[in-house]
Formats: C-alpha cells, structure tokens, sequence
C-alpha cells in the first residue's frame, strides 16, 4: 500500500469532502451532538497526521480543528436530514438502492446501518483513491470512482437490479453548469423511473453579476474552500425543475433553519425570511 502523504493532493472541488468530513467530526464531539458521527471520528484521528504536515493551509486548519463554527453546525443538521430522508425511504423500500452521489468521505452506511439495502457511493476517482484508503467496501457497500457527469456509472447501478432508487445529491449540484445539473436529472429520470431525487440547490438569485462575488468570497474565507470551488449553478424555487419535464414531481423541501435548533442561536430568526432561509436549501422530488 502506498503512503498516505501521496493520497491527500485533491483539486478545490474535492477539498470540499475533507472540510465536511471535519465538520461532522466536530459537531459529533460536541456537547449534545447534532449528529453521532463515530466512522468520522476515526478516520480524522488517523488524518490527522498526516495533514498537520501538509504544505496545503487548508488541511493544516482542518488537522488543528480551525473550523467555522456555524458551517459545522448547517454540515450536521444537512446530514442528519439526508440521514432521515434515507431512512425514510427504506422503511417503505427496505430492498432500496441508496445512490451517494459527490459522496465525498461521507459515512451515511455506517450511520444508518441497514442490511438489506444496497449503498453506493459515487465521487470522483480521486476522492474515493482517499476513501478507500480509510474505509473498506462490503457486500452492500459499494464505491463507484466515477464523474457523475460520466453516465457509465449508471449501469453498474442499474445492473444491481431494479429495486427502487433513492440518489442524494448533498452539496453537489451547485457546483455544476445549469445545463450539465438538468441534463442529468433528465437522464436520471430517463433511466430510474419511479426513483426519488434529494438534492441541495442554491437561490439563483445569490448567483447575480453583483452579489456572486460576495458569495465566493464567504466561500473561500468562512468555509474554507479553494479557488475553482465555487457555486455556477442555482435554482429560484423548488418547483422550478417540474418545469424541465412533466415526469418530475415536487415532494418537499428543506432548509437548514426549519430545524430550529437551540444551537443555531439567532440563526434561527432568519428563517422568517424567505430569502435567506432558503440561500441554499434542499428540495425532494419523485422521478416518473
């Protein structure tokens, strides 16, 4: 096996599965924990190491739990939701196919722990090149070192049979093209109809000429992430994608601040604006 010094060297993008990994950790170690993350603790304590020595600031930060506190929090609640939402799906599919997709180091597998159910997870080569270093694959549990935009992929979902589908898309779209983000939705429902799509999006209106540098700017500063991780894609409402075709169907949505947790402190007020409550928040469809 190779070193692992030689493993951590991702692209901005794929940063990005690092900063949410440490943020999972964080809130799991916290008093009165959002999420319980325990796969997540042990693989950052075996990071650790290794990118407390890295010439990337970034990893370094990460290593020495430099982290925004708030990020932590709004990482932690999204995967409690995606958790519930997965839940959800396999108490009326308990054979499903949980798709992952841009999983990052994400460990919802372990945090759901669900035997009959087939996992995969879904990122980049060199993101699941990491993963597979600290995290082993099972009968159950597959991970898939593929572009999401490279449709191959599908048929190795599709060859595991035609049990109903659930795919997560968490912290993912906006970082793609509109074209490339409705082309593969389209193709998404193409290829699994009667699936369900759970995605994150960003309000479109946060993406105009003037306020989308301000918002690369918090990116960078406050979340930590690279230069060519940056938001090209949003939507202006939940339904909008009905729009793209008559087979896709709004289920609901789901913003951050609809959990009022205590720990959101006077974070919770902004969620009696629309606005803000729904900056970046994630909406559920049904795929005919």
């Amino acid at each position: 096996m190779k070193k692992l010094e030689s493993a951590i060297d991702l692209s901005d993008l794929a940063a990005t599965s690092l900063v949410t990994l440490y943020c999972r950790e964080t809130e799991s170690q916290s008093n009165n924990p959002i999420l319980e993350d325990k796969v997540a603790v042990e693989i950052t304590q075996r990071l650790n190491p290794v990118l407390s020595t890295s010439s990337v600031r970034l990893y370094r930060s990460l290593a020495s739990g430099k982290l925004n506190k708030n990020l932590s929090l709004h990482i932690a609640l999204r995967a409690r939701k995606y958790d519930e939402y997965t839940l959800e799906f396999l108490h009326r599919n308990p054979q499903a196919k949980i798709v992952n997709l841009g999983c990052g180091m994400d460990t919802r597998y372990f945090r759901i722990n669900h035997p009959n159910a087939l996992f995969f997870d879904l990122d980049m080569p060199e993101v699941i090149q990491v993963k597979r270093e600290y995290i082993k694959e099972l009968d159950n549990y597959v991970m898939i070192p593929c572009s999401l935009l490279d449709y191959r992929w599908m048929d190795q979902v599709l060859q595991a049979g035609r049990n109903p589908s659930l795919f997560l898309a968490e912290g993912v779209f906006m970082y793609l093209e509109v074209g490339e983000v409705k082309g593969f939705v389209l193709e998404l429902q193409s290829r699994f109809p009667g699936s369900e799509l759970v995605c994150e999006v960003v309000n479109s209106r946060w993406l105009s000429k003037f306020l989308k540098p301000l918002v690369h700017r918090k990116m960078q500063r406050g979340a930590g992430r690279g230069k060519e991780a940056v938001f090209r894609s949003g939507i202006s409402h939940g339904r909008e994608m009905e729009t793209w075709n008559k087979g896709i169907h709004f289920i609901d949505e789901w913003s951050y601040f609809d959990s009022n947790h205590p720990k959101l402190g006077w974070l919770r007020f902004l969620r009696k604006s629309e606005l803000f409550r729904k900056t970046q928040w994630t909406v559920h469809y049904h795929l005919n």
